[in-house]
């Protein structure tokens, strides 16, 4: 489960982790204002930055392929989580959380998913690694997933998290109304939560229900539970970032939700034959069953990106002088 990789070399990516968030949480601390989207965009470029320095490290010096693995699996978590900047649109909008709030709000929500996330990831690579048959299961869950993706209403803006919310509001002693950034405060002898607790919980729920997704479909692309651990903790702790810096473009991308089925539906693909492979099925009939290298996945993934992001704004002109 460790994927080749010692124990030392663990315990100091946790804490490089622990480290950035120890940062990021200290300046997030002094800011009074709402986050800029020039703040935003050279946060969101440290954290790339970092990533591919830490992608160019295991390139050089980690197990064999997992430099690749990680890039495929860092651009494929990253896509895959693009989905959930709606939701925290939505999330943000329908609770009417205060613009200086939202950065807080965003940074708590998502390092308690990362938590959770972990949990997930190793469970899955144990499965994996006792059982090749997992690899059908991962393969033939991401095909349903991208069958649902396609079918589903586009307008239906009423995920699972918010239920889980609303069961939170009825057991926690909150207040009516948002006093500013603070998450708790005092009403004469008792401490009160406000609004924001549901907020952070929306996030974090929202989160965790879409690695049902994404952690399947990295797996797709390498069983090393270190790459994969490692390519979610940087996609998602410079999701937050993304999400100031494209909040006014996510509405653009109008073919994003067509682009998302594409890369669930090849992943599931991919992870069938892999598994075929795995099992000794290497023919059917005169059909030889295909090996999908990682380099042509991280390929494909980009490039769906790419048709998706340049298809949705070219359109958007056209869309606009329709609606009038």
């Amino acid at each position: 489960m460790s994927g080749g990789v010692p124990a030392w070399v663990w315990a100091l990516t946790v804490l490089g982790f622990m480290g950035v968030v120890a940062f990021d949480l200290l300046v997030m601390a002094r800011r009074r204002t709402q986050v800029s989207t020039r703040a935003a965009l050279l946060s969101l470029l440290a954290y790339v930055g970092l990533a591919v320095l830490f992608g160019a490290g295991l390139w050089l010096w980690g197990p064999a392929h997992s430099g690749p693995e990680f890039a495929a699996g860092y651009v494929t978590e990253y896509s895959l989580s693009v989905d959930n900047l709606f939701v925290f649109l939505l999330v943000m909008s329908r609770m009417q959380v205060p613009a200086v709030a939202q950065d807080r709000v965003l940074f708590i929500g998502i390092v308690l998913s990362l938590v959770m996330r972990a949990v997930f990831v190793l469970a899955g690579a144990a499965a994996i690694s006792a059982a090749t048959w997992t690899f059908y299961v991962l393969g033939g869950f991401l095909l349903y997933t991208a069958v649902v993706l396609a079918l589903e209403d586009q307008d239906d803006d009423t995920p699972d998290e918010h239920r889980v919310v609303a069961g939170l509001r009825r057991w926690l002693p909150l207040t009516e109304d948002y006093h500013g950034s603070r998450f708790v405060v005092r009403d004469g002898t008792r401490l009160l939560g406000t609004p924001l607790v549901l907020a952070i919980s929306a996030i974090a729920v929202a989160n965790v229900v879409f690695a049902v997704d994404s952690i399947p479909a990295i797996f797709g692309l390498t069983t090393n539970a270190y790459v994969v651990l490692a390519a979610n903790a940087f996609a998602l702790l410079g999701l937050r970032q993304l999400y100031f810096v494209v909040e006014s473009l996510l509405t653009r991308l109008r073919f994003l939700r067509a682009g998302l089925v594409v890369i669930l539906g090849f992943i599931g693909v991919k992870l069938v034959l892999e598994a075929m492979w795995e099992t000794h099925v290497r023919h059917l009939a005169t059909w030889q069953v295909p090996q999908v290298s990682t380099s042509f996945s991280l390929a494909v993934i980009v490039g769906v990106l790419a048709v998706v992001t340049v298809a949705s704004l070219a359109t958007e002109p056209a869309a606009g002088a329709t609606e009038e």
